[in-house]
């Protein structure tokens, strides 16, 4: 678990810290994501998954210091170019935390490179997009993923808005469905976030998953 953390921060913002006073009175995880997807289309299958995580406040004060090359107090997609890209080669070592399923059968997914990061309001957002090894069809039974980090450092959320879209190419009638991933991991990963935050957990559930309905042809 110790390996999994630390390879887990170090993929994040390219360094390893130590969170001090503020975290040592806090309980997991360390790092809040909120995650939005859009569903990439072609020819009537799923293709892929195009991602925006959002990071807390805390993570993204500490991930960007020292990156304001310019001193004019804002970051541009340049200057935060190297973090993204120790980034996406960190968590790809956890396939990018995309578990995706067609049934029981998980579908192998890789990055393609058109990643970057960008600060706004406090916050980094990084958006990547990732590519099924295998496309599904759309219509097909079973297809549905989940962002999630099993060693449960990283928490990842999906917004309570406009978190998951259907993008162009998606056959007429299909609708995507947000709901509670099922299975031993998912549940204890929700039992530990329930003990360790009690009454603050205020109900999230950390193992979301995305399933598509779409109507046979």
């Amino acid at each position: 678990m110790g390996n999994v953390r630390r390879a887990t921060t170090a993929a994040l913002c390219g360094i390893l810290f130590t969170l001090g006073s503020v975290l040592q009175a806090a309980a997991h995880p360390h790092v809040w994501v909120t995650t939005r997807a859009k569903l990439l289309f072609e020819n009537s299958a799923v293709v892929g998954i195009t991602q925006s995580w959002t990071f807390d406040e805390l993570y993204t004060a500490m991930a960007i210091q020292g990156l304001d090359a310019n001193g004019d107090g804002t970051y541009s997609r340049e200057e935060l170019a190297e973090l993204a890209k120790v980034n996406i080669e960190g968590i790809q070592e956890f396939d990018y935390f995309t578990d995706a399923r067609l049934g029981d059968k998980r579908l192998k997914v890789t990055e393609r490179d058109d990643y970057w990061l960008d600060h706004k309001d406090g916050t980094l957002t990084l958006h990547f997009t990732v590519t099924l090894e295998s496309p599904v069809l759309a219509e097909a039974e079973g297809f549905s993923f989940s962002v999630y980090d099993p060693s449960y450092f990283i928490a990842y959320e999906f917004a309570k808005a406009d978190a998951v879209a259907l993008g162009s190419g998606a056959p007429a009638g299909c609708q995507a469905h947000l709901s509670n991933k099922d299975g031993a991991d998912a549940e204890a990963l929700n039992d530990a976030l329930l003990a360790q935050l009690g009454d603050y957990a205020g109900g999230v559930s950390l193992t979301k998953k995305v399933s598509i309905n779409c109507p046979r042809s």
